[in-house]
């Protein structure tokens, strides 16, 4: 497939998404109460639950989630840039992180939270606003009882490598809401 033909598609598969996403915010306990991580997304894509403001604010928005796989795809812009000239290695990880963090989150059952213990970002190649989106592809290594361990690799509609990472994932209890 062409790089052209990528990117159509690529573009094709976020505007279905962004078409079905309600307005940013964040989800009340109650909201998230009962459901797995992997409903938490359905929810989420079926406009039912609202996509956190964090994607808004660097312009990534869920693409695919399913158990244990999460992609996410992003637009680099000259607002991301460091004083280098080229996109901030903070934009990177914080879109690296969304992948990982939700190929664990989407595997959890109900009443299950996750945080990010450690999370390591490899750029491999700088990225600017030449290259009009990149996807965050996150699958998961192994999910145990407390831990879960997962990989990512940033890649742009040519297929080239921008950067990978790995996190570990505490798991835990959430607090049943009231």
């Amino acid at each position: 497939m062409s790089i052209e033909a990528v990117i159509e598609q690529w573009q094709a598969d976020e505007a279905r998404v962004r078409a079905r996403l309600a307005d940013p915010g964040t989800a009340s306990p109650a909201q998230l109460a009962g459901r797995t991580g992997l409903q938490v997304f359905e929810a989420i894509f079926a406009g039912e639950l609202p996509p956190p403001p964090m994607g808004e604010t660097l312009d990534f928005v869920p693409i695919r989630i399913a158990l244990g796989e999460a992609v996410f795809q992003g637009r680099p812009q000259r607002r991301h840039y460091n004083p280098l000239g080229t996109v901030h290695g903070g934009w990177f990880a914080t879109l690296l992180d969304t992948a990982v963090g939700c190929a664990v989150h989407a595997g959890l059952p109900a009443g299950k939270g996750y945080t990010t213990l450690e999370l390591k970002v490899n750029m491999v190649r700088p990225l600017t606003d030449a290259v009009p989106m990149v996807r965050a592809e996150g699958k998961v290594i192994h999910t145990g009882r407390q831990v879960a361990t997962a990989e990512g690799r940033l890649v742009g509609p040519d297929g080239k490598l921008y950067a990978h990472a790995t996190t570990t994932c505490l798991i835990f209890d959430q607090r049943a809401p009231g």
